[in-house]
């Protein structure tokens, strides 16, 4: 690597610089003080911890996507975290134990070994909650109610979640008979909504004309509320066991419709993302402009059942990078105060008076470091009088 090229950065890997540094901050602290307000209590997991327990659960997931290295100390494999809900699900069993909801809310980095789509970073800073010993449909209202709350906070104006029920795919290859490979096969088919390649396989692998035709039909039962009266029509008759999962999610868009008019619930019967380790209802928000899904989220019970306690768990986590990006921020700092440096005690005094007061104060340091369009003030701190008085800054 030659002088000039130390600067460069490994692709997916970005710095944040102060504008943006300051912008994403105050909303990092606007979502904790939010899911403070709902009864969330904050905790710091480590960045990295030993892989046995940082991929289980979701290992299926997360293996690819983990950076590992080997402790130098115990000579053990250690994760640096791709996701931080294992982490919170371990402290729920093991390090935080309730014996009744627990509420846990977060706030960091992870890091991806790939970006998870072509324009994202492999540093997201995450934000997120938890809840853990409440297996009710109402623990997933509260997390829905909350992400769009989140969004709210972040000044995103246009609410859109796509909400899914693994439950449904579930009951449907339980129903069918569906071997290992024939489940996989047909989840990954579903993922990418290639209908002819479900119409080839379906003809292939189903003998039964209904359910071949219910399989088929799976690709486009997504859109209004309307597809879930649909869907429950055609599951009725082959697959009862997936109208629970259906009525829970009508049960929750009632509500949710209610509390919250001008969001854009999108349903999709066939969306199975984090089907591996999701057990219940699965969402996602996204914004115009922007590719990805900026949250995700969803039913994980039984996380907790490999560190001895299985406890019924929903939560969401949300990109804070994209959600800035999205929101109403101005992404410029706000002008401070210059101020000579404080050579006296009241100079000094000053000085610490308007920084109590919650303003930025710049002191100079030397006349030949000073470069005041560097500085971003537009008020200077002066003597007058025998009085330190603030005052538009001179040019």
């Amino acid at each position: 690597m030659t002088n000039a090229d130390r600067w460069l950065l490994p692709d997916g890997i970005a710095e944040i610089l102060p504008a943006q540094a300051e912008d994403i901050e105050q909303l990092r602290r606007d979502m904790l003080n939010l899911y403070h307000r709902w009864g969330y209590d904050l905790v710091i997991p480590p960045v990295l911890e030993f892989t046995d327990s940082l991929l289980t659960g979701l290992g299926q997931d997360l293996d690819l996507l983990t950076f590992k290295v080997t402790d130098q100390l115990s000579g053990r494999s250690m994760g640096i975290r791709a996701d931080i809900t294992p982490q919170t699900a371990r402290m729920d069993a093991h390090s935080f134990k309730r014996e009744g909801v627990n509420r846990l809310c977060y706030a960091g980095h992870v890091v991806h070994t790939r970006p998870k789509s072509p324009l994202a970073t492999r540093t997201p800073i995450q934000a997120g909650v938890e809840l853990y010993g409440e297996p009710g449909l109402s623990a997933d209202i509260e997390v829905v109610s909350l992400l769009l709350e989140s969004l709210q906070t972040a000044g995103v104006t246009e609410l859109n979640i796509d909400l899914g029920h693994v439950g449904i795919y579930r009951a449907l290859a339980k129903a069918v008979g569906l071997n290992n490979t024939q489940e996989l096969a047909l989840f990954e088919l579903l993922q990418q909504k290639a209908v002819s390649d479900i119409d080839r396989w379906v003809a292939a692998e189903i003998a039964q004309p209904g359910v071949a035709q219910l399989i088929r039909k799976l690709p486009a039962l997504c859109g209004g509320i309307d597809v879930l009266a649909e869907a429950r029509a055609l599951f009725s008759r082959f697959v009862p066991d997936a109208l629970q999962a259906i009525d829970e999610l009508n049960q929750l868009a009632e509500v949710i419709g209610e509390r919250y008019p001008k969001a854009n619930l999108y349903f999709d019967i066939s969306e199975l993302r984090g089907y591996h380790y999701h057990t219940g209802v699965v969402f996602a928000a996204f914004a115009p402009g922007y590719g990805d899904a900026i949250a995700n989220g969803g039913r994980y019970d039984h996380i907790g059942e490999v560190f001895g306690r299985a406890r019924a768990a929903t939560g969401f986590a949300v990109d804070l990078s994209a959600l800035n990006a999205l929101g109403n921020t101005v992404g410029q700092l706000e002008p401070g105060i210059l101020a000579p440096e404080p050579a006296s005690a009241e100079a000094w005094a000053a000085v610490q008076a308007l920084r109590q007061q919650g303003e930025r104060v710049v002191c100079v340091l030397s006349d030949s470091s000073l470069v005041r369009e560097e500085l971003n003030c537009d008020r200077e701190l002066v003597l007058e009088h025998g009085q330190y008085q603030v005052k538009p800054l001179s040019q």
